[in-house]
């Protein structure tokens, strides 16, 4: 005979600290990246940059466009917006005929 064989011994597996909070400093953090990845893009490889501060962002407002929004978090999903978008008119206008960087 197995011991503990289909029986716990801990009777919550998931503690509350460990598992993800919608509420608190993580969602403002993520806000803080989000914007300091949004204006880095603008300078620097804005088509990798933007997207991450559009998601960055958007995990920061909880995933909704309702409710109370953080400043970061929304600078974070407008700014990662426009620069993703330059950086695909950049890319559009360095692969047309004629315009190479050679």
């Amino acid at each position: 005979m197995m011991a503990g064989f289909g029986q716990s011994t801990r009777r919550n597996p998931r503690s509350r600290g460990r598992t993800w909070s919608r509420t608190g400093p993580d969602r403002a953090t993520l806000g803080i990246i989000g914007a300091i990845c949004a204006v880095a893009g603008f300078f620097v490889l804005g088509i990798i940059l933007g997207p991450a501060a559009i998601v960055c962002g958007w995990l920061a407002m909880g995933r909704t466009w309702t409710g109370s929004r953080h400043v970061p978090a929304l600078i974070a999903v407008v700014l990662g917006a426009i620069d993703t978008l330059l950086a695909l008119i950049w890319l559009a206008g360095a692969a047309s005929p004629g315009t190479g960087a050679f």
